[in-house]
């Protein structure tokens, strides 16, 4: 075959290198790690907050709470999802992912409207005598910023090298709890200022990011679960390659489906038609083995052969 491409190793193969099993292994184990670290954190700010008498620090407890929760959806979701096929599943699982993805954005959203809320309600009522936080109110608040960030970042550099939809959510999800601690941060400093309306004020804006994060990811799950096209350039990748397979005189379409975080492939192409069925099902099969091998998120590709005519000179 003329002018094939030799496949470059996936982020995937690379993870894989590092770690030593397969996608699901290092989602659930990043999943582990991340569960483990919420717990203990959340029950650092609660005892912290009410040790210091901080509403926000433990408003935001609460919050990493919600953590441990979204992180387990996260494991149920990869594990479903990486079951195999069976008889009633005959083309896998793999959208399973991305309803545990649905289900975080909503997570996030109902977190980021609440969060909004409260701070609203303060706004417009605000206690007569605030209690002023400790210093280990302040303290809790910095650490619990700077573990949520480097837990973003943990989460959202695996998620990508394995494209896993649900632990891309749980990265989100560790980032709105950052924000929530820096909200937290600013009404403890600024109780501690003689400032107390500088909490719920904080806590109304960052529940904006919040929720733009939920949407982005409730969009992205949305197009994975409903036949969404993949980007125009990779389907341009496709038709430059298998315009240089042997055989090949014409490449009539190429259609793309994404299903879940895999892809679906239905290419139409033209040969000779002259040729015996034995070897235009050669072309089709180095066509199909072609795609398969260089794009590492397809799961299947359909290939249909039609005979070159005058047609196709035409166009």
């Amino acid at each position: 075959m003329n002018g094939k491409q030799t496949a470059q190793p996936s982020a995937l193969s690379k993870l894989t290198r590092w770690h030593g099993d397969g996608k699901t292994a290092v989602a659930m184990r990043i999943s582990f790690v991340t569960l483990l670290v919420n717990l203990a954190l959340s029950i650092v700010k609660l005892a912290a907050g009410l040790f210091a008498k901080s509403g926000a620090l433990i408003s935001d407890s609460i919050h990493s709470f919600s953590d441990v929760f979204s992180t387990i959806i996260v494991m149920f979701g990869i594990t479903a999802s990486s079951a195999a096929s069976d008889a009633k599943h005959q083309y896998g699982h793999e959208r399973l992912e991305y309803v545990a993805s649905l289900t975080l954005a909503i997570v996030l959203i109902i977190t980021g409207l609440s969060i909004g809320f409260s701070g609203c309600k303060v706004m417009l009522n605000p206690p007569e005598s605030p209690e002023t936080p400790g210093i280990l109110a302040l303290i809790a608040a910095i650490i619990s910023i700077i573990t949520k960030e480097w837990m973003f970042w943990y989460t959202y550099r695996h998620a990508k090298a394995i494209d896993s939809g649900a632990l891309l959510a749980d990265a989100w999800h560790h980032r709105s709890d950052a924000l929530s601690s820096i909200g937290a941060l600013i009404g403890i400093g600024g109780a501690r200022c003689g400032y107390p309306l500088l909490d719920p004020l904080a806590s109304m804006i960052i529940c904006l990011f919040i929720i733009h994060a939920g949407a982005q990811i409730f969009r992205d799950a949305s197009n994975k679960l409903s036949d969404a096209s993949c980007p125009p350039q990779l389907e341009t990748q496709m038709r430059e390659m298998i315009a240089q397979i042997d055989g090949v005189k014409a490449v009539d379409d190429v259609k793309t489906r994404q299903f879940g975080s895999r892809v679906f492939v239905d290419v139409e192409i033209a040969a000779d038609g002259e040729l015996k069925l034995r070897e235009s099902h050669s072309i089709a099969e180095r066509v199909h083995s072609s795609i398969e091998e260089h794009f590492s998120e397809v799961k299947h590709c359909t290939v249909h052969v039609n005979p070159y005519n005058a047609a196709h000179t035409d166009k």
